[in-house]
């Protein structure tokens, strides 16, 4: 675990614990209270340096899109470095200006509250007969065409985005952190900004955006499962009914990770999302996601009571966790 490079020995280890429950805690408090950043977000300056790096090395396809795809993949996060330094420097300060950079950083790569704040807009307007606004609300949170939707079924998207993207905005980043400090909570929002940006299996991405998606997957793999866990344990009487539309029907959808939370976050709330989406002008069909009824404008807020609840059990089992190795190896 972190704790605590920190300090490098400074610390009684038997505080590990509770400066790592006091950093997560705190984090989510200052993301819940201010959300991200609306002026000189550090996460738009990066999108704007891994386009400026897209433009110059996305020139071919085959074997050579690959290989150039890759190479912009390390040149994009050579700026990680800066944090390491970063981080290095003001620990070697002391051991509060070191945990008030790990929260200042952690508090940046939150993006829980930023999704809340946008699917709420989408419930806002299905709820006062908005769908032009609704569909406009949603497609700021989704690639797909919405404004061929209908009202359902821009509520079941904007459930789909609030159990998928809560896995990379929140669980992921969180495990990270754990796992490896400001550096790692870093390193996945970037590798997951790229696979937003780079990752479409479409002619100009297919070939450049490989690297980076599959950087992305491997990245999400585990806490995209821990998520899905969360959800299971959150689901209440409908346990067995997450469980069994994870073990059923995610190995059907086209995303190895998005669709592990999704068809257990379905099945959490008992609800069906959505059976096809407008791409590339067309309606397509997706696999069978959840059971039960079809998920409508007021499962919106039950999706988001889940990841709320599921949030909780995650912090929980973090502690439980930390305990146990720290105890178990003296460790943490």
């Amino acid at each position: 675990m972190l704790f605590f490079w920190l300090n490098q020995g400074a610390l009684d280890l038997h505080w590990g614990v509770l400066i790592l429950v006091a950093l997560l805690v705190s984090a989510l408090y200052l993301d819940a209270l201010l959300g991200e950043p609306r002026r000189f977000h550090p996460l738009v300056g990066f999108g704007r340096w891994a386009t400026a790096v897209e433009a110059l090395f996305n020139r071919a396809g085959g074997v050579p899109g690959y290989i150039l795809g890759f190479l912009a993949l390390i040149i994009v996060l050579i700026p990680i470095a800066a944090v390491v330094i970063g981080m290095q420097a003001v620990t070697s300060l002391s051991l509060v200006s070191g945990c008030i950079f790990q929260l200042l950083i952690l508090y940046l790569c939150i993006g829980w509250q930023s999704l809340q704040e946008h699917v709420e807009e989408v419930w806002r307007a299905l709820a006062t007969n908005e769908l032009v606004q609704a569909r406009e609300a949603l497609a700021r949170i989704v690639s797909r065409n919405t404004r061929v939707l209908d009202e359902d079924e821009v509520a079941q998207a904007s459930i789909e985005s609030t159990l998928e993207n809560s896995s990379d905005a929140l669980f992921a980043t969180l495990f990270w952190f754990v796992i490896a400090g400001a550096e790692g909570a870093v390193l996945h929002r970037w590798v997951n900004t790229l696979d937003a940006m780079w990752g479409y299996r479409n002619e100009r991405f297919f070939y450049f955006g490989w690297a980076a998606a599959k950087l992305d997957d491997a990245m999400a793999w585990i806490p995209s499962r821990i998520a899905a866990l969360c959800f299971v344990a959150a689901a209440g009487e409908h346990r067995q009914s997450a469980m069994g539309c994870w073990k059923a029907q995610a190995k059907h959808c086209a995303s190895p990770n998005g669709g592990v939370v999704m068809t257990a976050g379905a099945g959490a709330l008992n609800r069906r999302l959505s059976a096809r989406a407008f791409y590339d002008g067309a309606w397509q069909q997706k696999p069978a996601m959840g059971c039960g009824a079809m998920a409508s404008i007021k499962d919106i807020p039950r999706a988001i009571t889940l990841v709320r609840k599921a949030l909780l059990i995650f912090m929980a089992c973090t502690v439980v966790i930390a305990l146990a190795v720290h105890y178990a190896t003296g460790v943490l």
